[in-house]
């Protein structure tokens, strides 16, 4: 990836990684990622804001030489995780006089991580500036943004805000600026639910504090540049809201047809009633989409057959993830058939520890549903109607 210039004495200097399939050894990555660092150069001093993965940083250094960069005052680190930091101690080999500028808890975090030592800091509170002789920068804390250490850089000559991975998005692309923001919105929400949504009230706050900054430019560390902030600021003001879609997402997992016949009942009685369902067959589905379906979705019906006393794991996994993101839902439901017995819907239950929601009586058959079985889904079926009627959910 070459160096880009984006105003006058500013370059994108990071990287393209087209190739990435998974992020954390957990995320899928369909669109691969970016790892998106920033040159400034004031009169006087000149600052990188975040690195590259390590695995990119000959590319970094590539890109820097390419803009004649011989000295960097200020590395800033708006958030320790290493696809962020990870060659900053590269970066202080090759310009030992670089000051690493973040905050407190991040220092304390690079420390751990990199083994950076205790001299190559410079700490900055909260509104606190650093000069750069005709550029200003100023620093904003923005906690559980995903981290707790998080911050964000605000040059306020440009009026840029680089946000690291607050707005971003998983998406390599050769157009480091939006330019098809239906592209942009479905990359940033993946993003978001996979990594953001588990702290949408906290990001509430963030939010609020950055919307007030005179801002005509995002620039985060993955995806790319946004020169219409309104677009990504009032997609995650929609995001981190309470508001909910008249959606059903139907995670689900069926061994001999049991359950995933009740799975397709249960879809077409809910479509007569108006419902969007969104279905996700687990052991062929992109987990990822199955984190953005829970962005705005209302309810969740869980579906699986018992294995050995316990749901089937590929359930189990799902209602984990369900759980450890936190998503605005309001209903559950669980459905699922057994031959000799068990405790499937304990176990499920009892993982549903981090959400609000209102279960509904569960739908738990003997071998293949019969017409009583039915009638128990139309029940369910009446039951989700009449629950978004009372909450006005439409």
């Amino acid at each position: 990836m070459a160096s880009i210039k984006i105003k006058d004495d500013i370059y994108f200097v990071g990287s393209m990684d087209w190739d990435r399939k998974l992020f954390d050894e957990l995320i899928p990555l369909p669109e691969g990622t970016s790892y998106n660092s920033y040159l400034i150069k004031g009169s006087e001093k000149i600052a990188l804001i975040d690195s590259v993965d390590p695995a990119k940083k000959e590319e970094l250094f590539n890109n820097l030489a390419k803009i004649n960069v011989t000295k960097i005052d200020y590395l800033i680190a708006n958030h320790a995780e290493q696809d962020h930091s990870g060659s900053l101690p590269y970066l202080l080999e090759k310009f030992p006089m670089a000051k690493v500028v973040t905050n407190t808890k991040c220092k304390d975090f690079l420390k751990d991580l990199l083994l950076i030592s205790d001299d190559k800091f410079q700490v900055v509170n909260e509104c606190e500036t650093i000069s750069l002789g005709n550029k200003t920068l100023e620093f904003y804390m923005t906690p559980w943004v995903h981290w707790p250490e998080t911050m964000v850089t605000y040059l306020k000559e440009d009026k840029i805000l680089f946000s690291c991975d607050f707005f971003g998005a998983h998406l390599a692309s050769s157009d480091i600026f939006v330019s098809n923001e239906c592209e942009i919105y479905s990359s940033a929400k993946r993003y978001f639910a996979e990594i953001m949504m588990p702290f949408r009230v906290q990001i509430r706050k963030n939010v609020e504090k950055v919307e007030k900054l005179n801002i005509e430019m995002i620039a985060p560390s993955h995806g790319q540049i946004h020169k219409n902030p309104k677009f990504i600021i009032e997609c995650y003001k929609d995001w981190i809201s309470d508001n909910v879609k008249k959606e059903v997402v139907i995670p689900f997992v069926s061994m001999h047809e049991s359950t995933q016949k009740m799975v397709d009942y249960l879809i077409d009685g809910l479509m007569e009633k108006g419902f969007t369902v969104k279905p996700f067959n687990l052991p062929k589905t992109d987990i990822g989409e199955l984190a953005m379906s829970l962005v705005d979705t209302s309810t969740v019906v869980i579906g699986s057959p018992m294995v050995l006393a316990g749901p089937h794991p590929a359930a189990v996994y799902a209602t984990y993830l369900f759980n450890l993101l936190r998503p605005k839902t309001k209903f559950v439901g669980i459905i699922g058939s057994f031959g000799w017995g068990g405790k499937m819907i304990d176990s499920l239950k009892e993982m549903l520890t981090n959400v609000k929601v209102e279960l509904f009586e569960p739908v738990f058959i003997k071998g293949h549903p019969k017409k009583e079985d039915f009638a128990l889904l139309d029940k369910l079926i009446e039951e989700i109607d009449k629950k978004h009627k009372e909450n006005n959910i439409v």
